[in-house]
């Protein structure tokens, strides 16, 4: 179920930008959960995507540094080490990545996290199980 959206246009233009590349949009998916992981990445490659799915947010943090042409992140929020919070306010603080729309993701339904990380940035808020229809949802403008 999507909550709510943040930038918009943002977002658009990095999936534009990476559809006109050529190559399939690059989404980075971080769970630590095996199970969530392989569920969002299955959904997201049946959606035209490329996936990256890493186990936390140090690891995406790593990857962003060497792999740098993600078109979104998106990230579960309770996380060891690293919540999904945290991550998109390291990733909104960096020049370099701060125009990767991020979407975070959470088993939980709370107004007061969901407005915090919609505040902090985050293009969008997933309640889990997440489902085909709300990856749809949330691309269908930038999909050609």
């Amino acid at each position: 179920m999507s909550i709510g959206a943040g930038a918009g246009g943002v977002m658009g233009a990095a999936m534009a930008a990476a559809a006109a590349g050529g190559g399939a949009p690059h989404v980075l998916a971080v769970d630590d959960s095996s199970v969530d992981r392989a569920v969002i990445a299955g959904i997201l490659r049946s959606s035209r995507f490329r996936v990256t799915a890493v186990d936390s947010g140090k690891r995406a943090l790593e990857l962003l540094g060497s792999e740098p042409n993600v078109s979104m992140i998106i990230t579960d929020y309770w996380m060891p080490e690293m919540t999904g919070y945290e991550l998109l306010k390291k990733v909104k603080e960096s020049s370099q990545l701060k125009k990767i729309p991020v979407v975070i993701m959470s088993s939980e339904n709370v107004p007061t996290r969901i407005s915090r990380c919609l505040e902090e940035g985050a293009e969008d808020f997933l309640v889990k199980p997440v489902r085909p229809s709300d990856v749809s949802r949330l691309f269908s403008r930038v999909l050609p």
